[in-house]
């Protein structure tokens, strides 16, 4: 329990200070409720996804998606090598192909 863990550590911005006003797709969000008689008071909680300070939606995907692809290609290229030594090694011969 505790420890860093190499964990990022954002400042938890102030809910006082977004409004769903101030975001489209928040306000369609809103709207849309109001229509069937319903409010979200937690709404205004994500208004601070949606600033330009905390990058683009679709950057955030970009983010998530990729994050350790790096490290993954890496091991993919060490796979192949190891594969082909262990081919090498072996004689040259294949996968069972007689």
């Amino acid at each position: 329990m505790g420890g860093d863990h190499g964990h990022h550590h954002y400042k938890v911005p102030d809910w006082k200070s977004y409004k769903v006003e101030d975001c489209p797709k928040l306000l369609k969000v809103q709207q849309a409720l109001a229509q069937k008689g319903l409010k979200d008071p937690w709404l205004r909680n994500e208004a601070w996804r949606f600033q330009p300070a905390f990058k683009t939606e679709g950057y955030r995907t970009r983010l998530t998606l990729l994050r350790g692809i790096h490290w993954g290609f890496g091991a993919f290229l060490i796979t192949i090598a190891l594969e082909k030594l262990f081919e090498k090694a072996s004689g040259g011969h294949g996968h069972g192909h007689h």
